[in-house]
């Protein structure tokens, strides 16, 4: 073989190597599997029937307590929750690769944190409790909804120690989960909920806490609440309006308070609010008026195809909204073009996926489908 061959062969080689290894991780890329995280509400009928086992990769049952200083059941709960996990750990038989976690906390069950975390001894105390839960109930991992450390919250105890010590609190449970998940050979899982305000970032160690942490669930949503005189987007995509406020920049904020993309999941809600009284000035966006009610998705979107509503896009926001002129009642809400916009956000960001509170909101699963359409594993040409 002359030298030329050589060169040639060699560099038909190298273009052969390249070109597999170019394919492959275009391959990687274009099949990455997201999570999509959906809450279970413990107080609702929970069916499996209803629950698309299929389209979720985690589900975080909500809530566990934290009372006396110890992860437990809300009051007498135990018997229904066990239950429940017996019926989610089932759904295991559909989707093998499921993760069932309990989330501890919530907003009206973050009381018990602050004091539970003060000393090393009731961190330990508090990691024992939640080892000795999840264990019991055979969980894939531990979902942390402490709202919030060092805010108040719902009129919850807090105190500035809370910064380190909700750091502490997860850095002992990811040793905990490590050494029985050495045990079982398994990886268990801990995450929590984040606040999607500045607030919340400034007052805690979310570049610290990370570490301890294999995501993170922004609360990307309640922008607006029932505190609200003025009609305003709850969980807009991009900024607009007065508050300033939407998924995207409290995305932005806490990769710049430290954590990851690849470790943010994105959450969006399954639910709007509706203001009444409110004046017909642009189809009621950005206007005075009375709080009335929050409301489940399929109910929303059984008005939006009355007569009495209209449905109305803002594009700055990338959010949409419905205004009955006859009724002067005004929804701020989540459909399937902006849980699209969102998806292709969550892509474009290369963040770790979507989250989205809560299941039963959504019985017309359009907003699920949208979710796993965009974010599903897809099947190679292989397969």
């Amino acid at each position: 073989m002359t030298n030329l061959m050589r060169q040639i062969v060699i560099a038909l080689l190298v273009i052969a190597a390249f070109g597999c290894s170019s394919n492959e991780t275009l391959e990687k890329d274009q099949n990455k599997n997201h999570h999509i995280v959906g809450y279970v509400a413990g107080w609702k009928n929970i069916n499996p029937k209803k629950i698309p086992a299929e389209k979720l990769t985690h589900i975080n049952y909500a809530f566990a307590d934290v009372a006396a200083g110890e992860v437990c059941h809300i009051g007498e709960n135990q018997k229904r929750d066990s239950l429940h996990f017996s019926i989610l750990n089932e759904l295991k038989q559909r989707n093998p690769d499921l993760k069932i976690l309990v989330s501890i906390g919530g907003w009206t069950h973050s009381k018990g944190f602050s004091d539970a975390v003060l000393t090393t001894e009731g961190i330990n105390r508090l990691t024992k409790s939640g080892i000795d839960f999840l264990l019991k109930y055979e969980l894939d991992g531990l979902d942390f909804d402490w709202e919030y450390p060092s805010i108040p919250g719902d009129n919850n105890p807090y105190r500035p120690e809370d910064k380190e010590n909700f750091v502490a609190m997860l850095k002992s449970f990811r040793a905990a989960l490590d050494s029985v998940g050495a045990i079982h050979q398994k990886h268990y899982l801990s995450t929590i909920a984040s606040g999607g305000f500045r607030r919340y970032l400034e007052e805690n160690d979310l570049g610290e806490a990370q570490k301890y942490l294999d995501f993170i669930n922004i609360m990307a949503y309640d922008f607006y609440t029932a505190g609200d005189d003025v009609t305003g987007h709850h969980a807009n995509l991009f900024p607009n309006g007065a508050k300033g406020r939407s998924a995207q920049t409290t995305v932005e904020e806490h990769i710049s308070f430290g954590v990851p993309a690849e470790k943010i999941v994105l959450g969006v809600p399954f639910y709007g609010r509706m203001w009444e009284q409110v004046a017909p000035q642009d189809n009621g966006l950005f206007q005075s008026g009375k709080f009335k009610m929050g409301l489940p998705y399929h109910q929303i979107f059984a008005l939006s195809k009355t007569s009495t509503y209209s449905r109305h896009w803002d594009e700055k926001a990338a959010a949409p909204y419905l205004y009955s002129q006859k009724d002067s009642a005004w929804i701020t809400y989540e459909d399937p073009e902006s849980m699209k916009a969102k998806m292709d956000f969550i892509k474009e960001k290369n963040l770790a996926g979507a989250m989205f509170w809560e299941l039963s909101e959504d019985n017309t699963r359009q907003l699920l489908d949208v979710i796993y359409q965009e974010l599903g594993a897809q099947p190679t040409e292989k397969e």
